[in-house]
């Protein structure tokens, strides 16, 4: 490793230049996790300008974590190869120039284009930040500490980028939920090389770049299939992909099991409690984006809220959550078992499930107190895993060890959509009477229009039976959800006892190698 930081000189504590590099590296983590929301309300003021196709629209919307979630696994083995901040100030310039670009853009091609190029910008800023993170702080305790605020500022700018879009549209125009971004990069690239320490594999091994587009054939065509299929079925257009998917993720395990520099060195799984973390953070993405893709057209559709409003009302159960992360790193440093915590973190998450599995018509707020327990559970776990997996992961591939937890936590939320939106949508269907419009069978915002278009009490008795079929279908995912967070609770309790926060040999033995 070079140049290390000055916590390695001093008994492995992190003084004054690590916390405030801590602040800096919130910045590109902030503006990331926000442009994955950020176009939310924007979309309508972006349509009326650019005048995009239905096609052209959904790019827009998807290519950036697209691009994103395809690339994670290449930017964090990369940045153990060429230097984790090296490739963080390459990735925040991109950033910068890609969001300058899309705030004027004049066309949907050039709009899209921009979209990518953040996506490529946001898979090297996620990976290269954690990994900084686990190098600047090497002392179990502080370390548990650092990444309990790094996961509030993630789950923190998803629900923030959404609001934040409402309020800039209405007072700007739309290319401002862009130029948002150019103030935090240029800080970052300002204080990025004096406060934050390079940091690299000093032995990498040739860069595999076969492996490079085997990640992304095994990423990208699952992700895609997984995102459409809640809207539109588990039809073969979309079955095909993710089949497709899984055969290259199998051909890039063999890769990696094969290569003599793999991108991915399979001796992270036998770090005691890697594997274990990355699959119980996928399952918690999962858990937090099944939820969302429900929680959010209830409070537009089902209340009748407007998008700023629903907005808004989402902001409140993330007051809870800022105390979730700090809470559970409390609890093991004092000696509490991580195997209890994060049970109890997917305990309390399956009882959020569960308030919302009671959740009627006019629920408001009984779904934003499910809303806040069931994420503060979340938090707690994915706190206590991303801790786990970055503790045991030796110090040279901390870049590759982020970006698995990370492209798992991707796989997991669109899992998550997949999964729990299906049986939500097929229970909606059910629930329907067979004398409904066609187009009332699809979806709920499908049963308003025609409601809408429909006289008198015709339309309000269709628009309420909808509502209340919606609400069965959250009612059955909610039971669904409650019952994988229980299993996934005994699971926790079995693979992570005596996972503390002690260093495990594999980071000893990586940090005395780094050395």
């Amino acid at each position: 490793m070079t140049n290390p930081t000055s916590n390695d000189s001093a008994g492995g504590r992190a003084g004054r230049r690590e916390w405030t590099a801590l602040c800096v590296l919130m910045l590109p983590l902030l503006l990331v996790s926000m442009d994955v929301s950020v176009l939310y309300f924007a979309i309508p003021a972006i349509s009326a300008d650019l005048e995009p196709s239905g096609t052209q629209q959904l790019w827009i919307f998807d290519i950036y974590a697209f691009v994103l979630a395809g690339l994670l696994m290449t930017m964090g083995s990369l940045g153990d190869r060429i230097g984790r901040r090296r490739l963080l100030l390459i990735g925040a310039a991109a950033f910068g120039a890609a969001s300058l670009v899309a705030a004027y853009a004049n066309s949907a091609e050039t709009l899209i284009a921009a979209r990518a190029v953040l996506g490529i910008g946001g898979a090297t800023l996620m990976p290269s930040t954690m990994a900084l993170l686990r190098t600047m702080f090497t002392h179990p305790a502080e370390r548990a500490k650092a990444i309990g605020i790094w996961s509030g500022v993630m789950t923190g700018g998803i629900a923030l980028g959404s609001v934040l879009s409402g309020v800039l549209v209405q007072y700007f125009w739309w290319g401002s939920v862009f130029l948002v971004n150019l103030p935090a990069m240029a800080l970052l690239l300002l204080l990025g090389p004096v406060l934050l320490p390079e940091s690299k594999n000093p032995e990498p091994g040739r860069f595999d770049l076969l492996s490079v587009p085997l990640s992304m054939a095994a990423v990208l065509p699952v992700v895609y299939g997984l995102k459409e299929i809640p809207s539109e079925g588990w039809h073969p257009r979309y079955v095909v992909p993710i089949t497709v998917g899984l055969l290259f993720a199998a051909l890039f395990v063999h890769r990696q099991r094969t290569a003599a520099s793999p991108m991915i060195s399979p001796a992270l799984f036998r770090g005691r409690g890697f594997a274990p973390a990355v699959v119980l953070n996928l399952v918690s993405a999962l858990a937090m984006m099944g939820s969302a893709f429900f929680t959010t057209q209830y409070l537009q559709m089902v209340l009748d809220k407007s998008a700023m409003e629903a907005a808004l009302w989402a902001l409140l159960p993330s007051v809870p959550i800022g105390m979730a992360a700090p809470a559970a790193t409390a609890l093991v440093q004092r000696g509490v078992d991580r195997a209890y915590v994060v049970t109890a973190g997917f305990a309390v998450a399956a009882a959020g499930y569960g308030m919302l599995a009671l959740a009627g018509t006019d629920s408001l707020w009984l779904l934003l107190a499910a809303c806040g327990v069931l994420a503060s559970g979340i938090v707690m776990v994915m706190s206590q895993m991303t801790d786990l997996a970055m503790g045991t992961a030796p110090v040279e591939q901390a870049g590759a060890a982020s970006s698995l937890l990370e492209t798992g936590q991707e796989f997991g939320g669109a899992l998550g959509m997949a999964a729990l939106g299906s049986i939500g949508t097929a229970l909606y269907r059910h629930e329907m009477p067979a004398s409904a419009p066609a187009e009332a069978h699809e979806t709920l915002g499908g049963a308003l229009a025609v409601a809408g278009r429909l006289p008198g009490r015709t339309g309000d008795a269709l628009a309420a039976t909808a509502r209340e079929a919606f609400t069965t279908g959250m009612h059955g995912a909610a039971i669904a959800g409650a019952a994988v967070l229980v299993l996934a609770a005994v699971a926790s309790a079995v693979t992570l006892r005596g996972t503390g926060t002690r260093r495990t040999p594999a980071a000893t033995a990586g940090m005395e190698t780094a050395a």
